[in-house]
């Protein structure tokens, strides 16, 4: 079933340029509208060969915070797509935990593409979607990895307007941000939003109108995100006060946000100039859109 080299699969950073959230509803969920978009940031999944036993090896510098258990999405997206079959995976993890990346979602999503890639009769596109959709949420989205328009649980998905790549900086404060306590908080401030997805044009032509977008839009995950942890309000205002800033925001339910800026010399700049300011934070340089493969 499995032949040959070691094979490889990117699980690129999550980013929410905007993050509209309905109150809980019935069934316990939050509907939201959320445009998406993709980083040339993330983690890696790799096929090991010549496996005798399914297994999931960690490396990377955030290996330390994660379970390779059956538990871990890896090991659960390996079991829906290939179960009882002795696959080798290694997840290297470069992006943080808890930190409003989607890495998990991505690293899952990795997987899928990857097993499907190396089955002797791949399944088709819609039932890996099913898988995706199944395994959660964000899952769906990561999958396909281009911009894209989520509403719903963020699993129904539209295609974004064409927009340029986006030259950006993220930065991760260093610490966790639990989406369950977010929430929480969120439903407990009272807050009346609902998840409604902004008039958009048909094209977003450049930076500056991407980044109009996103100021004329909101998270609504951000306030309660920074009351639990101050510390991501920190970098909001961090990023914000710096000249090449066009827009910065919190991305998911943090603890990561995002500057978009005018080009790659003026992220570059920033993400130098932040990462030696601020030694302990995860500052990164990098583009949006499309997934890297």
């Amino acid at each position: 079933m499995i032949a040959g080299r070691p094979r490889a699969a990117f699980a690129a950073a999550k980013i929410n340029l905007f993050l509209h959230v309905g109150p809980r509803g019935a069934d316990g969920f939050h509907p939201i509208a959320s445009l998406m978009v993709f980083a040339d940031v993330g983690d890696r999944v790799t096929l090991e060969p010549r496996a005798v036993a399914p297994s999931l090896r960690i490396t990377g510098p955030f290996a330390d915070d994660l379970s390779g258990g059956d538990d871990n999405l890896v090991a659960r997206a390996r079991a829906a797509l290939a179960p009882g079959e002795a696959l080798a995976l290694a997840l290297d993890k470069q992006l943080p935990i808890a930190a409003g990346l989607g890495g998990g979602s991505a690293d899952a999503a990795a997987t899928l593409r990857l097993v499907n890639a190396a089955l002797a009769v791949p399944v088709p596109a819609a039932r890996l979607a099913e898988l995706a959709r199944v395994l959660g949420a964000d899952v769906a989205a990561c999958l396909d990895g281009r911009p894209v328009l989520a509403r719903g649980r963020g699993d129904r998905l539209a295609p974004a307007p064409p927009m340029p790549v986006l030259a950006a900086v993220l930065v991760n404060p260093g610490v966790p941000s639990s989406t369950t306590e977010v929430y929480r908080a969120y439903d407990a401030s009272g807050a009346s939003a609902a998840a409604d997805m902004p008039a958009l044009h048909h094209v977003l032509s450049d930076a500056e109108a991407v980044a109009a977008l996103v100021n004329a839009t909101r998270n609504d995950l951000e306030a309660p995100a920074a009351l639990l942890q101050p510390a991501i309000g920190a970098a909001l205002e961090a990023l914000r006060a710096e000249s090449e800033t066009l827009a910065a925001r919190v991305t998911g339910s943090g603890a990561t946000v995002f500057a978009l800026c005018a080009d790659g010399g003026e992220a570059a700049r920033l993400a130098a100039r932040l990462a030696s300011a601020q030694p302990g934070w995860w500052v990164r340089s990098c583009k949006l859109g499309r997934a890297p493969r």
